[in-house]
Order: C-alpha cells, then structure tokens, then sequence
C-alpha cells in the first residue's frame, strides 16, 4: 500500500479504521481532538462529538456490547470524568473490541494538570499500549481491537502530545474486511453488574491478567535492541525515540505494552547490560516496577519527573550524572517567531461580557488612575474563555475542573460569601457537565448568577459540535438543544439571552442579576469569529479626537495596540469591524468609527 505522512491522530484514526471500526465518541481535548476529525471523514464509521468522556465510553461500550469494534477518544484529564464507565468496561469485558484513547499532554501545554494515564490501566486492570511515532500509532490501534476481543478487556491507548501532533510516514497494512451484523444477546451474568455478578467477573478480571502477563513476555509491542551491554536503557513512547538519539550505542528494550510489564523479559535485558537506565515522562511508572522486582535502575533521580522531555533534556540529565560527557550544540526555535501570551481573538463575544465584569468588578483601570479593591467574586471554567483571567481583564478567580464554576459559587454562597457569586462557563462545557452543576444549584436553591457564554461551538479545541450547536461531527446539520429552553427546563425561573456585542443589555442584565435574590442565568449569546469569519470595514481611531485615555485597550482586544510613536491603533487587518465594534462603544471621546474603504 502507498506510503503516508500521518500524525498520530491521523495515523490512530486510519489503523482503528483498517481494524474494522464501527462506532467511534469523544469529547475533544487537546491533544487528542483530531482523532474523531480523522474517523468523521471515513465512510462507513458512526463519528459522535459526545457530551464528554463518561458518555463516550458508554456510548462505545454499548456499540461493543453488540459485537461490533468501537473507540473512545479523549485527553487525559477526560479520563478522570469517564473513569467509572472506565471500570464498569473493565468488570464487564467486551465483546467487539473496545478501544479507550487517553491522549496524555507532558508538560501542560495545553490543560490544567500533567498526569500519567498509565496508572489508569493499573487500576482497570486492562492493557495499556504506547505509540512511540505515527507507524506504531497506526500499528498499535490495530493491535488493541485485537487484544481487546482475545483477552476480553477494553484496551486503553496512550499516546503523548508529541506523538499525537508530529507526523511521520506510516506502511498502512491492508483493511481488515469484518462482517459482523450488530446484535445484542441476553447475559445478564456478565453485562448486569449486581454484586454476585460483579464478584465473578473480578474473578475473571484477574484471570485475565495473569493471561495478559504471560502474553507481555513474547508480545511484539515489546522489542530489544541490541548494542552495547555497558549501558541498557528500557524506555517507551517518544522517550524511546530522544533516547535513541542521544544514546546512539546503548542497548535498548523498547516497551509498547506497559501495562502488564514483561517481568522476564525485563531481567533478561537486565541481565545482559551493566547499567539499567529507565526513560520515561511524568511518572516513573516503569522505573516502580523494576524497583519492585529487585532490579537496580536509575531513572527520576536523573530525569526530571514532570515536562515534557526532548533530546536536550535527556542529554543534559545524563551529563549532570557523569553519564555521558558530551554537550553538542542545544537545539534552538527558529528565529523571528512571535512571543506572545494567549489572548481572546478580535471580535471575540467574550470580550464584551468580561469588558463588563471587570468595570463592574474594579479588575482594571484606566492608565494613571488609582487601582480600587477589587469587587465581585467570578468562578470561571475550562474553555477559551478562560483567558479572561489574563490582564487587562483579568476576571475569573477560580478554575478547577470541567463544570466545577458553577458549583464553586454555589459552595461560596452556601458558605455565606457575603456578595452574590458569578460563574462564567462556554456552552460547550455547560452540555458537557455544567448542566449537572446548574442542576444541583436549582435543587439546593443556591443564589448565585450563571453567565453561560453561548459562541455556538467548542471554540478551544478548533470548533467542534455539541448538543447545542446543531452540527454534527461529520459537519452535517443535527437537532439542536437550546441552551435557554434546557435551563428553564431544568428549573430555572430567571434566565435571560443578552447579545454579547450589545454592551449597555449586558451591563444592565449583570445589574439586575446581581441585584435579586434568586439564582440567576444569562445566556451571553455571539458567534465565534474565527469560525463565522464575519467581517465588515475596520474600525480606525481619529487622531484629532483620540486622547489616548486607554479606555479601548481594557477590552483586550489584539486588533487594538498602543504605539508609542503614534498613540493607540486599531489593526486593519486584523479588525472584524461592525459585527463587534466593542471598541467603539467604549469610548468616551467617540474617536472610533468605520472605516471609509471597501468592506474586508
């Protein structure tokens, strides 16, 4: 078959789908989103954007419980949401092969903790397979379909950051041809967890990790290679592939399946080399293992114990130990790249709303005037709005967890926080747990004020639907849930829409809110502007009139910058004109307005 440059994403999506995929969920989640992207474009394979990760696994579990294969994709933080439908998959087993992707992310790049799926698959007691590069992403996914169906387990797949987002070239292996009609059949014995049943299928669990173990010691996933015996390092994922190149001479044992670890072959390796290096990021999860069998190694005493690890910090780590004793040249990024910290996008309808808390909330000032003690307390979420914590807006005091701000100011107000608590949240983290939240809020009678930032789609991870933006995951229109008629449904008697570029509405909506004494909901409703791509004439700044107060540049807007040459400007290029105009509304000398040039 030809040969692709793949990422990993890409190259998981295509092996899943060569091993006769049926049904494929996730909730998206850097870095794992662009798997179920990639499965979305493949005929014949029912693509879902569920409304998080608990739900996926069901969803695919459920699919499997008929006899088909089916997958599960998220980020590693996802797995703690689905981590009962997690175990309950465990208990039960399966019966078309079950695949769980828990994308871990090394060095935070692009979440709220670093944490090693791997001891997920510990507790599970399930298979847990380590793609080094996009050729065993597309082999290990084969492979996990049919670890699944032999050993009667869910498999769970872990990929890292850099696995998941380089690309290499990829032999694809010829689609596998499954007929298999979807059918149900009665076995309440293994399906119906009551407690006599759950005990017998434990039983079975740990049976089949004795299977599994002794599978480990010949499996192919797990490889030597041979070099020199002065130096023998076990490694797995990408640290396999830095390792190699800074330990071009030394022995390696290569591990893809590193959970259940393959005790002999370990202390066979061990045996032949005279010093075992163990090589892996987060946390020493292998290096345990060999401690525990008696095996001396060195490991996290030399590698740090969080980031992301590259070629320079392995060679650095092992310099510092008298490992080796060379220092080639570090590499560096390309120059003229542009530093600069996470900002919400022009014409952003976040803007406005967070605009609006901070004048409320004292957060921010004009330049030269005196900072007045901040007021209101604001609990915000996980999305891109969550960049509202960053200068000059500076508005959200907590950030927790998927769903967790609405139910933080419910705890404040509970608590007998003297002023009304806010919680700010996307609509697509509202449908993916937010909803539970407002519900216990509703049932509790907590008195807070739920801003529910409506964009239309999960902005963050590059506008993938959910149940209330009515686009399905193959970009197909689908039923939509409207977000107004959920909370009312669900018991709210104060809910308002407000329009997000509307900003006396949204001041004097925040007002009456924060006013009354009941719990409150105002949906901030605005189209995300990278995905609409609305554009009109840009706004310029009149120069005569323009005192330079500062007032525009509090709305954070990147379009929007002060020279110290020629004061404040607005970038053309960047400016979405008339569908924002947040600038112009702000400012008090009217120095803002339309452009006289052709529409953008």
């Amino acid at each position: 078959m030809e040969r692709l440059l793949l990422s990993g994403n890409e190259a998981i999506a295509l092996g899943a789908c060569h091993a006769g995929l049926k049904l494929a969920a996730a909730y998206p989640g850097t870095p794992s989103t662009e798997i179920l992207e990639a499965i979305a474009k493949f005929p014949g394979i029912y693509a879902e954007w569920s409304s998080n990760e608990a739900v996926a696994v069901e969803v695919a579990l459920g699919a499997c419980y008929t006899g088909v294969r089916a997958m599960a994709c998220m980020k590693h933080v996802g797995l703690n949401v689905a981590a009962d439908a997690f175990m309950a998959a465990s208990t039960t087993g399966v019966r078309g092969g079950l695949v769980i992707v828990a994308a871990d992310d090394p060095g935070i790049h692009s979440s709220q903790n670093e944490q090693d799926s791997r001891n997920y698959a510990r507790l599970g007691k399930v298979p847990c397979l380590e793609p080094s590069d996009s050729q065993e992403a597309y082999d290990f996914a084969r492979s996990a379909f049919q670890l699944s169906e032999e050993f009667d387990t869910p498999v769970l797949l872990r990929p890292t950051t850099r696995v998941c987002h380089s690309k290499s070239v990829v032999m694809p292996s010829p689609k596998l041809e499954l007929e298999r009609t979807p059918q149900f059949s009665h076995e309440p014995g293994k399906l119906v967890m009551l407690p006599g049943a759950a005990r017998e299928r434990w039983r079975k669990v740990l049976e089949r990790m004795e299977k599994l173990t002794i599978y480990a010691e010949k499996s192919p996933l797990n490889r030597a290679v041979e070099g020199s015996a002065e130096l023998g390092i076990v490694a797995s994922g990408i640290g396999f592939q830095y390792a190699r190149e800074v330990f071009p001479n030394a022995s390696f044992l290569k591990l893809g399946l590193t959970h259940p670890l393959p005790d002999k072959l370990i202390r066979d390796f061990a045996g032949r080399v005279k010093k075992v290096l163990v090589i892996e990021e987060v946390e020493d999860f292998i290096e345990q293992y060999l401690r525990s069998q008696g095996i001396t190694a060195l490991g996290k005493e030399i590698f740090p114990r969080t980031g992301e690890f590259s070629p320079d910090i392995i060679r650095d780590s092992a310099v510092k130990a008298g490992i080796i004793d060379n220092t080639p040249a570090k590499s560096w990024p390309a120059a003229g790249l542009a530093r600069r910290p996470p900002l919400l996008c022009p014409g952003c309808p976040h803007s406005g709303v967070f605009f609006t808390l901070s004048s409320l909330g004292h957060r921010s000032t004009l330049p030269g005037k005196k900072p007045r003690p901040p007021k209101l307390t604001i609990c915000g979420d996980i999305g891109c709005y969550t960049l509202g914590a960053y200068q000059p807006l500076g508005v959200i005091d907590t950030c927790g967890c998927m769903g967790a701000g609405i139910s933080q100011a419910a705890g404040m107000a509970k608590a007998g926080a003297a002023e009304k608590p806010l919680a700010v949240i996307g609509d697509s983290t509202f449908m993916h747990s937010g909803i539970n939240s407002l519900l216990n809020a509703v049932y509790n009678q907590a008195k807070i004020c739920v801003l529910i930032l409506d964009n239309g789609t999960t902005a963050m991870t590059g506008h993938q639907g959910h149940p209330g933006s009515g686009l399905a995951a193959t970009r197909q229109p689908a039923a939509r849930v409207i977000i107004e008629e959920l909370v009312r449904g669900a018991g709210v008697r104060n809910a308002s829409v407000v329009d997000a570029f509307d900003l006396k509405a949204v001041r004097a909506e925040l007002r009456r809110a924060m006013a009354s004494s009941e719990l409150e909901v105002i949906i901030v409703r605005g189209d995300c502007p990278t995905l609409t791509r609305k554009r009109s004439r840009p706004r310029i700044i009149n120069t005569e009139k323009c005192d330079n107060c500062g007032a525009c540049l509090l709305i954070g807007c990147s379009a929007i910058k002060k020279s110290e040459s020629d004061g404040i400007i607005i970038d053309s290029g960047a400016c979405v004109g008339g569908y924002c105009a947040l600038c112009q509304q702000v400012c008090p000398k009217e120095a803002i307005s339309e452009s006289i040039g052709e529409a953008v």
